[in-house]
Formats: structure tokens, sequence, C-alpha cells
């Protein structure tokens, strides 16, 4: 199931060597965009096409009533209820911790204050298609909430009866979303962009997606604020040496696989016989997984077991591929902790799998993925948050730096800037 790499040896380039799967080109990047100039041009028009097109449903309006939310809050079963209101509670609790407070920094007469504004609207994307992600809700709007976001908005196509799954929308009343909207796709990143008739533009547009919608955040970035993750198919790389069970390395291989096609599940060690039995156990659970389909379909294209020399290279691997998940599971995971540079999050030891992080322990799970993890993080309060500096200076400081002020703005050719220092300094 999983192809094998063997790097044992290896002294050449990393990067050149490493294979990835290829989730972008010319193709989506054009429909993406045909799509974009569509929904800005026709609106309400354009997404409902969209939504027939592609969803395969004719909605009179994306927009759903609040109350269908409540409702559905309402009718959940206790036991998942409880679920998502423990997992909302740890979401909501790391986020206000995250939050910064204003902060004031003085020197010489200098006084500069930080002041941590948020957004006024917060657009939230959540998946859905091959599954359903009540999780995702908790995970972009509470966030937003922490931060002190005003509005918050969540887009989710509907499903084949023209709804928003149940426990869907009983998530986003428990994330105390204000705008819910049946619609999807890069029609749906378009709309909180741009703006129609019914979906007011949003200021900040958060969460992940399949390739399409992905790369529609990347177009509409500029115009909207958007984190420079590419939050994209899901990712996971397994680093284990055989200190624990085999089926659980097994299990966290084939868990972000069965997301389905275009992410990528590789499993990297330096023992011979932990490669073996990893990989027999994942054949196993595979071949009776209920989600058979997408696990083959993710591990066919970028299903890879590599064998290292030893920690040091299986870290320098890992890092190259900078995955959305990183999981460690050594005999030392701190010292290979210490080796992490590029990864979105990291899961140490036997009882931390990836996913807990995916549902409950507290950080967002939408993470950095096609290896943006080099230059990009987690969702966080601070993608919802603008920090805005005010600066104070008294007089004697400001004589004292008016002359370094004119030299510079001089070197620039700035009369004016100078100007503006030199009428203070030579003020009686």
């Amino acid at each position: 199931m999983l192809r094998r790499l063997d790097l044992r040896g290896f002294e050449g380039d990393l990067r050149a060597a490493l294979p990835r799967p290829v989730v972008d080109g010319d193709e989506p990047v054009e429909a993406v965009r045909r799509i974009l100039d569509d929904v800005r041009e026709r609106g309400d028009r354009a997404l409902a096409d969209y939504t027939l097109r592609f969803d395969g449903v004719a909605l009179a309006s994306a927009a759903v009533d609040l109350g269908q939310a409540r409702r559905a809050l309402d009718d959940l079963p206790g036991e998942l209820r409880a679920a998502l209101d423990q997992a909302a509670a740890n979401i909501e609790r790391y986020h206000r911790h995250q939050r910064p407070v204003d902060d004031c920094y003085r020197y010489d007469g200098v006084e500069v204050r930080s002041l941590f504004r948020p957004v006024e609207r917060a657009g939230c994307y959540v998946p859905g298609g091959r599954a359903l992600y009540p999780s995702t809700v908790l995970m972009t709007a509470i966030p937003a909430r922490a931060a002190g976001v005003d509005e918050v908005v969540l887009c989710v196509p509907p499903g084949a009866d023209g709804a928003i799954p149940a426990v869907t929308l009983a998530a986003a009343a428990i994330a105390g979303v204000d705008e819910i909207y049946a619609v999807g796709g890069a029609q749906a990143v378009g709309a909180m962009a741009y703006g129609t008739d019914t979906i007011a533009p949003v200021d900040v547009i958060v969460g992940p997606g399949n390739i399409y919608v992905a790369i529609a955040k990347r177009e509409v970035a500029g115009t909207v604020g958007v984190p420079s993750a590419f939050a994209g198919p899901s990712e996971v790389v397994v680093v284990a040496d055989g200190t624990d069970p085999i089926d659980l390395a097994a299990i966290d291989v084939v868990v972000q696989a069965e997301h389905g096609p275009d992410g990528l599940a590789w499993f990297v060690t330096w023992k011979l016989d932990v490669a073996d039995a990893v990989c027999a156990a994942i054949d196993e659970i595979v071949a009776n997984a209920a989600r058979r389909d997408e696990i083959q379909a993710t591990l066919a294209q970028a299903g890879i077991v590599a064998l290292v020399d030893g920690p040091e290279q299986a870290m320098a691997v890992a890092n190259q591929i900078a995955p959305e998940h990183l999981q460690l599971m050594c005999a030392d995971n701190d010292a290979l902790l210490a080796s992490v540079r590029h990864a979105g999050a990291v899961f140490c030891g036997p009882w931390a799998p990836a996913s807990y992080g995916d549902y409950i322990a507290g950080p967002s799970h939408v993470l950095p993925t096609n290896g943006t993890a080099r230059f990009s993080q987690s969702l966080t309060v601070f993608d919802f948050l603008k920090d805005v500096h005010v600066v104070t200076v008294d007089e004697s400081a400001g004589r004292r730096l008016a002359p370094h002020v004119e030299q510079l703005a001089a070197a620039e050719g700035l009369d004016a800037h100078a100007q503006s220092a030199r009428l203070r300094r030579e003020r009686p």
C-alpha cells in the first residue's frame, strides 16, 4: 500500500529526492479565476448557478435561518452534544489565553503603544462533500470570537438535499456564528471576498478546503485578509522507531489519508523491521476501513514509507516535507523535537495522535499544508487581530531625534519629511 523510499546512505539534495503530490497547476488556477470573476460580476446569480452545477441543488437563497442552527443543537444526541461542548470549551480556553494584551514600550522620552484590534467581519469556510466537519466550525469561529470579532460568517456547501448537515448547524450555534450560508467551493470564497446582494464582504477569510478553495483564498488575498498558510488537502508524517505499539503508528498514518486524495501520508523510520510491520498493519487497516476508497486514493498518490539512516536524517526528511501534522513516536521525542523546523503541528508520544489535535486539544486544526509550514503557522487569534501602534514623543526627545530624521530624509530626497522635523527643532 505504501511506496518504499530508501534514503539510507543518501547524500544528495533531499528537496529534489522527496516526491510530493501536485496540488497546483494552470488548470485549477484558471478555473478558480473564472469562478471568482463570475461571482464578482453576477453575485448571487453566479452562486446559484455554481451550487446547481457542483452540488446538484437549486436554492432560492444561500442564506440559512439561524433558527435552524438552534433547533439542530436542541435535537442533537446527548453524547455528541457533550463532545462538541467539551471541544468548544477547550478551544475557547486556549485561544482566550493566547490573545495578547495592549502593551506599552518606553525609552528616552518616546512611548510606543500596541493596540490589538480585531477585524469587524470574519468569514469561516467549512468543507463538505466527503465528510462532515462540525469540528472545523468550532476551530474557525471560536478563535474569531476569542479575538473579539464583531460578526462571524459561515459558508458550508449544501448536501444533496440542499441543506447543511444538522451537526454542522449545531456546531455553528455552539460557536455563536452570526450568519450561515449554504454555499461552498471557490464561489463561497469569492462571495465572502467581494460580497453579493445576500452576503456582505468580510475582512478575513479562514478555513481549510480542497485545492480549489485553497487557490481561491490565495487569489483573493489583498482584497481581504487571508492567512499565509495554504490550508488544503490533509498531510501527516509519522516518525517512529518501534518504541510505541505498531498498530498505533499504523492507524495514525491512515488517519489523515481518510480525508481523501491530494494530501500525503508518510511513515519514516530507521528500522527495517518496524517499516515492514507498520506497512502490514496499514494494509490490514485499509482492507477493513469504512472510507477505504478515500484512503487508497491518498496512499496510491502520496503514501510513502521512508527508510533513513537514523533520527537526524528522519528529521531532515520531515523538515523538507514541512507537513501539516508531524507525529513523533520514538524513545526520545524531546530530542527529535529540538530538530523540528517546519511543521504545522507536532504530536508527541502514543497518547497524542493528530486526531486529538483535530478535535479536542485546543489549538485550531486549520494548519498549513503543501509545504507552507516553512513560512506560516496554524490559525490563531492573531489572524483576526491587527497590531495598531501608537507613537508619542515628548519635546526633549523630539528635539534630540530631529537631526537624525533630517539626515535620513535628506538621504532619501524627501524634503517635506526633513522639514517636519526641522520645524520642530527650530521652534523656540
